[in-house]
């Protein structure tokens, strides 16, 4: 992408966040980190002119409170890091709120915190070890704007919701954002309908191993739905599709059963060579 195309769209994704409710461009922070007191490294409120975490290590002491189960000091330890500005601090808040995590589930929370990092680091280098946050947090944004957030500002909006995965999949290539830019384009969401431009994205997302992706794009191909026939190469990404989607994911199964069940013999062989040359050159 070219320097200034980034910039355009940096810059439009930034607009459009504060073209909407004002909470979306400066939320207002969590009431516990309004004044949040400098940390000890074992996450406690550090002695008078004692040394405080930097950012960093209060993320680090946050996240290991968390995995030894107490909630309440990692999330304090979480908030320290996230005022300071420490982006990863940021999207595991907004991931705590968004799951209901070991705290009562707050989705506009959430969405003040994945607001925070991508409005902070949308321009960050696509390379850097923090994107996958970033990227991640675009991806959470566009869900809120696709469905909205009862009794909040957040109302749906499609098209913020397509601005927000576009950007995350073209400047950060990620594949969560593809699949779901590219359901928008199948379905007209927020844009007009262009197949073809889907079947791009889930092409994309799919050799990422985007398994949403590849069973879309595996249905597509073996129904020869927009796109020519390609029933050997569509039962490839509908296997292995099933092999990793959870068992609350019953559309895939039924789609890869469906798919199995029509095939021919040679149709499946195809597939099964298909699938052993894509596995080995992921590996290789």
């Amino acid at each position: 992408m070219r320097t200034c195309d980034r910039i355009t769209i940096v810059t439009a994704i930034i607009a459009g966040l504060a073209g909407g409710p004002a909470l979306a461009l400066d939320p207002p922070p969590p009431a516990a980190s309004v004044s949040a007191p400098a940390l000890a490294l074992d996450g406690t409120p550090a002695p008078a002119n004692a040394p405080a975490l930097t950012p960093f290590e209060a993320f680090r002491s946050g996240a290991r409170a968390l995995r030894a189960g107490d909630t309440a000091k990692g999330i304090t330890a979480l908030e320290y890091a996230a005022e300071k500005g420490h982006a990863a601090a940021q999207w595991k808040l907004g991931r705590i709120y968004a799951e209901g995590d070991g705290v009562a589930r707050n989705d506009l929370r959430a969405f003040q915190y994945f607001s925070r990092v991508a409005n902070a680091h949308a321009d960050d280098n696509p390379e850097s070890p923090q994107s996958r946050y970033v990227a991640n947090a675009f991806v959470a944004l566009g869900n809120y704007y696709l469905g909205g957030i009862p009794n909040s500002p957040i109302k749906p909006d499609p098209n913020r919701a397509r601005e927000m995965f576009a950007y995350a999949a073209s400047y950060f290539g990620d594949p969560d954002a593809q699949y779901y830019l590219a359901r928008m384009y199948l379905e007209g969401k927020g844009t007009a309908k262009d197949p073809r431009q889907a079947i791009r994205w889930l092409g994309l997302a799919a050799h990422k191993g985007q398994y949403q992706a590849q069973a879309l794009l595996g249905h597509i191909l073996f129904k020869g739905e927009h796109v020519a026939r390609q029933a050997a190469r569509g039962l490839m990404w509908l296997t292995l599709a099933r092999d990793s989607a959870g068992p609350d994911e019953k559309w895939i199964s039924d789609l890869y059963d469906a798919a199995f069940r029509l095939a021919t013999d040679d149709e499946r062989a195809l597939a099964l060579v298909y699938l052993e040359r894509f596995l080995k050159e992921r590996r290789d």
